[in-house]
This record gives structure tokens, sequence and C-alpha cells, in this order.
């Protein structure tokens, strides 16, 4: 009895200690996990990142830092915590490996976020389509094409090929080439040309059009048309200036050969 009245206190006052010390470490241990966590969060949304993706990390480096927090509570206390580390990584190895294509696609999305080579509205061509980017997600990317068809493309494949952004200048140059006839004047030509140029707003005075002979074909006189707009302008004056150099032609009575009498015009992007 008298050795258990010494022994007692004497747990008491060692395990208590210990248990004083691990709570103290879970209490900081939360407080310190949601200050990051918030961090985090605050970091992300001024770098303009999807909420998904930043709820996502937020939590993943919530979580991360409570099991840190949990195995240093339980050493505090003498438990070991070796074989339970061990346990845990052999599954999260195992997950890993079943979601590895899921994580290529997240690495890959953090990659996006981080490197930011297109954003929400942005017209791009990647993975063998192309389309105007809705959305960002944390393990896919939606287009929309235009002819209004939605296509999701997984990140990691984005990542994998070469990305055209077309929306990322302000400005874009419109490759247009005409073909004249060898009997046509070729200064004239390129004075109507020009007179079409010039005569639309949208093209822009700097950096100059470029007005040149292109190449001499088989049986026609190549012209590159190459005037400079805004990139929101683009497609507009490339539709609209093929048709006025067809009409133009016909009324100076410049001949587009055959067989590309009715418009032998291309575009090169």
């Amino acid at each position: 009895m008298e050795n258990t009245a010494y022994i007692v206190p004497e747990l008491v006052t060692s395990y208590g200690l210990r248990v004083i010390a691990s709570l103290a470490i879970l209490v900081v241990g939360y407080i310190a996990a949601r200050l990051v966590r918030n961090v985090v969060g605050r970091l992300m949304r001024r770098g303009r990142v999807d909420e998904t993706l930043i709820s996502f990390t937020s939590s993943l480096v919530y979580v991360t830092i409570l099991a840190f927090i949990i195995i240093a509570a339980l050493g505090q206390l003498g438990i070991q915590t070796a074989s339970f580390i061990a346990v845990v990584g052999a599954a999260g190895l195992a997950v890993g490996l079943a979601l590895q294509g899921s994580l290529a696609n997240f690495a890959a999305g953090v990659l996006m976020v981080i490197f930011k080579p297109f954003k929400a509205g942005d017209y791009i061509e990647g993975a063998g389509t192309a389309g105007t980017v809705e959305e960002i997600g944390i393990f896919t990317t939606g287009l929309k094409t235009p002819d209004n068809k939605k296509i999701i493309i997984p990140n990691a494949k984005i990542m994998a090929d070469n990305i055209t952004n077309y929306s990322a200048k302000d400005e874009r140059r419109v490759d247009i080439v005409a073909s004249v006839s060898y009997n046509d004047d070729i200064d004239k030509v390129k004075q109507v040309l020009s007179d079409i140029v010039s005569g639309d707003e949208r093209v822009l005075a700097e950096p100059a059009p470029t007005i040149a002979v292109l190449s001499l074909g088989d049986s026609s006189v190549d012209f590159a048309v190459r005037p400079w707009v805004r990139t929101g302008d683009y497609w507009g004056v490339f539709f609209d200036m093929q048709e006025t150099i067809k009409k133009s032609f016909d009324a100076e009575g410049i001949t587009i050969p055959f067989p590309q009498q009715d418009v032998h015009l291309h575009k090169s992007d």
C-alpha cells in the first residue's frame, strides 16, 4: 500500500504532463493548420485561381498538417508511431498507384494554375482540339467549340501537348493570299489591295500591313495580304476582306485564275 501511494502520484504526474503536452500540441497544431489553410486560400484567391481548386488545395493542406499533428501528439504520449506511419505510407502508395491518372491530371492542373498558359474566355488549340475555355477544373478543362459543342479534356493531356493561345495577345496578323493572272498589272493589283486594307477601319496602322508578291505559281501570281488587327476583330476582318477583294478584283477587271475563279484565297495562322 505504501508503495502504491508513492507510485500512483508519480504515474499521474508523469503521464499527466504527457497528456497536457499532447493536448497542447493538438490545440496549437489545430490553430496553426487553420491559419495555414486560410493563408493558402487567400494567396490563391489573390492569384485568381479557380474556386474549386482553392477549396481542394486548402483542404488537402489542412488534412496533411493535421495528420502530422496527430502523429506528434501520439508520440508525445509514448505511443510508437513508426508502424502507424508505415501503414499510412503503404496505404498512400496504394491509393496513389490506383489514382495515378487522376493525380497526373491534378498535377497538370496545378501547373496550369502556376504558369497560366490560358484563362477562361481564351480561344486555344491543344490536345487535338480547339475552342473557347469555359472552365479550368482540378482534373479537366472545358472548351466550347465554335459550333457550340462542349469538350472536356483531361488536364494532363493538355499539358502534354503544344498549346496555341489565340487570345493571349491583343493584336493578331490576318494572313490572306490573293492570286491573280500573269496578264494583270501587278502595280495595279498592289494598289487595289492597298486601298482595300487602308479602307478598313479595323486594320491597325502599326504594325504596318504587308502587301507583296508572295510567289510565282504555275498559273498565277500570288500576293500576300497581311494586315494587323485587334484579336477580337480577327475573324470579321478575315471574312470581310476576302469578299471585298473578290468584288474589287471583279470591278477592276483583275482576273482570279481558274480553277480558283470563285475565291482563291487562303488563311495561314
